[in-house]
């Protein structure tokens, strides 16, 4: 394929790299990552979608089972699932990025409640269809430790099974020092054993065993899936494409167009402002064997956090490996999105002494793989799932990295806004729910990066002082709190 090489296993070298999850599909033999035949030539749909991740596969999936006889056509630039969908943390989890309190104030007490119900059944959702549809991607449901490792961690745990009990929806527990110390090899910042927070409405999964998995299906229901595809532009009615290689333009005309890019949107013109791309980092150690497992106590279908302020995530892989996460790459000029943004190395080493930190068993394992990539952040911190019946134009993201399970809502409640139904899922608090935009350059630039300094000031602010921090109540209201 001309202006794409490829390694000596016929994967194509621009997809190397991109996460551990896309590499261990391609060395496995599971998925050879050879991108689908581009769009060549003008053409007409009912439905076109923007993207290639999980918001677009769900949406197109939901679509197509509610009606056969759609013509849908899928979009992507790279190949499914090259974005966040194939680069996350695989947890999915009933997590979205506005906490239950915050959508009660904005929305309502009842509101907030439906949306949170929606949110954990949407983690049984994608472990059904998932099942149902053959596709393997290593789904274990065995929710969440979040560990509390000082004073003022375990009552932030605390405040929070008491505020989740009072929607009437999950079941949390909170574990004593005694229980948590029992269980995991997990440090404290105050010696002995941490406390932790536990909420069972969490799935482990292989992220691009998913997303590539979904798209296989998607198209055996008979929607077209382009990849190597550019969208430059879009009005109603029209999605505008360059194929990457070809070079070759053309048009789509299709009566409803669904923009589904979560952090790349901030690349066009029409969704620059709306969406700000921010960089999360991962790593993976190699395997590590059952004593080191025992000792370390995560169980295969767990996820696990802390209470810290900058967020780290990370899960036990199918292949007892950790895969580790989270924040503190800054936010660059004008929404830029690089792949040199995924490599920050600084980043990297934190991130692998954070682990260590948490989890001293893990000793001198070795790290195979170190990636990230953007995802999307809406200025209120509120996701949506949004539809113009006038205009025939659909959007959804802001995940703010939560996306894995949002997304197959999201799918399910574009489906049934496109398709003109009035159901519990388009009385959402979220569906059709319109953001503010993001200030212009320098205001952006400045905020957002002041946003990640000021978590890590949090943290520092917490172990002198100990006592809850001060930057952190300051920030709240901008974090979705």
């Amino acid at each position: 394929m001309a202006g794409l090489h490829q390694a000596t296993d016929g994967t194509p070298a621009a997809y190397r790299g991109a996460s551990f999850w896309l590499d261990d599909l391609a060395s496995s033999g599971h998925d050879d990552l050879i991108p689908r035949a581009p769009l060549v030539a003008d053409a007409r749909f009912d439905v076109c979608i923007v993207g290639g991740g999980l918001t677009a596969l769900w949406t197109a999936y939901s679509l197509a089972k509610a009606d056969p006889g759609l013509r849908i056509a899928v979009l992507e630039r790279e190949i499914a699932g090259f974005g966040a969908s194939g680069r996350n943390g695989g947890w999915c989890s009933a997590l979205f990025p506005r906490s239950p309190g915050s959508l009660e104030r904005e929305h309502g007490h009842d509101e907030a409640v439906e949306m949170r119900r929606a949110m954990v059944d949407t983690v049984e959702e994608v472990g059904r269809i998932t099942s149902l549809e053959g596709i393997d991607c290593d789904y274990a449901r065995g929710g969440t430790v979040v560990f509390a490792r000082n004073d003022v961690q375990r009552g932030f745990a605390k405040a929070d099974v008491t505020e989740m009990r009072r929607f009437g929806v999950d079941a949390p527990e909170y574990w004593d020092e005694r229980t948590t110390g029992s269980r995991f090899g997990a440090t404290s910042l105050d010696g002995g054993a941490p406390a932790a927070m536990f909420d069972p409405a969490c799935a482990r999964v292989h992220p691009a065993k998913l997303v590539r998995g979904l798209a296989n299906v998607v198209e055996s229901l008979g929607v077209s899936l382009f990849e190597r595809t550019e969208v430059l532009d879009w009005a109603a009615g029209t999605v505008r494409f360059r194929g990457v290689d070809s070079r070759v333009e053309g048009t789509v005309a299709a009566r409803h167009v669904i923009i589904a890019l979560e952090g790349y949107g901030s690349q066009l013109p029409r969704v620059r402002r709306r969406v700000l791309p921010l960089y999360s980092l991962m790593i993976a150690t190699e395997p590590l064997d059952d004593d080191v497992w025992d000792e370390i106590g995560i169980e295969h279908g767990q996820t696990f956090s802390d209470y810290r302020h900058l967020l780290v995530y990370g899960q036990r892989t199918a292949d007892d490996r950790f895969a580790f996460g989270g924040r503190g790459a800054r936010y660059h000029w004008g929404s830029a999105v690089d792949p040199a943004f995924e490599r920050v190395d600084g980043v990297f080493d934190r991130l692998h002494h954070a682990l260590h930190d948490l989890f001293p068993a893990i000793g001198d394992a070795r790290l195979t793989h170190r990636w990230g990539g953007p995802l999307g952040v809406a200025r209120d911190w509120h996701a949506t799932a949004s539809y113009n019946p006038r205009t025939g134009v659909g959007f959804a993201g802001g995940y703010v990295g939560d996306g894995l399970s949002t997304t197959n809502l999201a799918g399910r409640t574009l489906a049934d806004l496109v398709l003109g139904r009035e159901t519990e899922l388009t009385a959402l608090a979220w569906a059709n729910h319109r953001s503010p935009l993001w200030e212009p350059e320098p205001l952006r630039f400045a905020g957002a990066n002041l946003g990640i300094l000021g978590m890590q000031v949090a943290d520092l602010e917490e172990r002198v002082t100990r006592r809850p921090s001060l930057t952190a109540r300051l920030l709240a209201p901008l974090t979705g709190h």
